[in-house]
């Protein structure tokens, strides 16, 4: 499709583009460019420093430049003047294999190639705080057993409904909005779709609700574990696997085991083969194991897997087939880069798929109950560092996401694992002075 986006700006009334591309630890990064301007950046590219993103990159490397694409522009629904364009990024003309939006359609494209189609939804949980970030921002957000509470939701129905307007408008195709399991935890919504355009409308919703939030004098976090005695932010993800004419579900078989195909049990395989493997990407930063390995909240629950496993429609295994037409992947949090939570999940699955790996037997115990009875099931990553050397020694999800990537974000991440361990804490004060 040959998209003018000096003519889109006319027709839409678009002053200002925003050309926008997520770096490795999830940051949006953008320019504003003016309309009169655009036409020069869709040839060419709006110019940046890669340095001064997480993008593994030095001062001395040549400039980046942000490609838009047009066929993914949002017209920011609160501030319509503006369009936000989600970019792929190139120096000297060639592709940064390593950035998260390449490396998915570097997956997508492999799919392609095998003849698969993937589609994906996300679950985006995410706390309304009080500006400072420090506590939930509803006072009388205080019930021990919060989710779906009518009162606090409505309490916040401005916001809400704001943003789902907005989901309307775009066409996202919105379809419930709730309170969550914490106070001041809320989850929305919207169809599912092609996962390059999931894991776009995914980076926008964050930006979004974040701004939403910002306007009405909140504060919104899809921080992993942003309060240590309530339930932390999940990003649950539903794939389906379609063949490439888009016609068929191939994950769907009325005579399978709880109506999935043995492709759908094959992707589970590779899922739980790699699980530990892929918890880096998909758990990318210290706090998010204060959500894998928390103990109860005073709701019940904890609402996140620890254990490499999965189940029929029960929520506290890894993997969840909730109908016969896909399975829920838990194990993600808020803090997920969206481009490369997409990449992993569909890279591991099917790879499970070629190799034809049988995911074992299913389990249904509540595995918060009874989990500690079954000593054969595999446990997550304790902590960042040890699902990093997991993600460095797979060699399999190295090469699906490429080497380049691989060595970037590993290399990143244990900078900021050290960055954590030289942080002195409060907790090593006051346990360890009188040693």
């Amino acid at each position: 499709m040959n998209i003018n986006l000096t003519d889109v700006a006319k027709e839409k009334g678009i002053k200002y583009f925003l050309i926008s591309f997520t770096d490795l630890f999830g940051v949006i990064r953008s320019k504003l460019v003016p309309a009169n301007a655009i036409e020069g950046m869709q040839k060419e590219g709006a110019g940046f420093a890669g340095f001064a993103a997480y993008l593994d990159m030095t001062p001395a490397d040549s400039d980046m430049f942000g490609l838009p694409d047009p066929e993914r522009l949002i017209q920011l629904p609160w501030k319509p003047e503006v369009g936000w364009l989600p970019s792929d990024i190139y120096i000297n003309g060639k592709i940064v294999e390593h950035g998260p939006r390449s490396v998915l359609k570097k997956v997508l494209a492999d799919a392609k190639l095998k003849g698969y189609k993937m589609k994906s939804g996300v679950e985006c949980e995410f706390f309304i705080l009080t500006p400072e970030g420090t506590a939930v921002s509803d006072p009388y957000d205080i019930h021990p057993k919060p989710c779906y509470d009518q009162q606090a939701l409505m309490r916040r129905y401005d916001m809400v409904s704001e943003i789902c307007d907005y989901m309307q408008d775009l066409g996202w195709g919105p379809y419930q909005n709730d309170h969550e399991d914490a106070n001041g935890q809320f989850e929305m919504n919207w169809d599912y779709s092609d996962a390059l355009v999931t894991a776009d409308r995914h980076s926008f919703f964050k930006y979004m609700v974040k701004t939403v939030a910002e306007n009405h004098g909140f504060r919104a976090t899809f921080m992993p574990k942003p309060l240590a005695s309530l339930t932390g932010n999940g990003c649950h993800a539903h794939i389906s696997v379609w063949n490439n004419n888009d016609q068929t579900n191939l994950m769907e078989d009325s005579q399978g085991e709880l109506g999935l195909s043995e492709l759908a049990y094959n992707f589970i395989g590779g899922l739980l083969k790699h699980a530990t493997g892929i918890t880096a990407i998909t758990n990318p930063v210290v706090n998010s194991y204060k959500r894998i390995n928390a103990p109860r909240t005073t709701s019940g629950a904890t609402w996140s897997p620890n254990t490499v496993s999965y189940t029929g429609n029960n929520r506290t295994h890894m993997i969840r087939i909730p109908d016969t037409d896909r399975i829920e992947v838990r194990l993600a949090d808020g803090a997920a880069n969206p481009y490369l939570l997409q990449a992993v999940l569909i890279g591991a699955g099917l790879w499970g798929v070629v190799n034809k790996t049988f995911p074992g037997k299913r389990m249904d115990m509540d595995m918060y109950s009874e989990g500690h009875k079954i000593k054969s099931t595999p446990r997550l990553p304790l902590n960042m560092l040890d699902a990093l050397r997991k993600f460095q020694q797979n060699k399999i999800i190295r090469n699906i996401l490429g080497a380049e990537f691989a060595d970037s974000y590993y290399k990143l991440k244990m900078d900021e694992w050290n960055q954590y361990m030289q942080h002195f804490s409060e907790w090593e004060r006051l346990n360890a002075i009188d040693v």
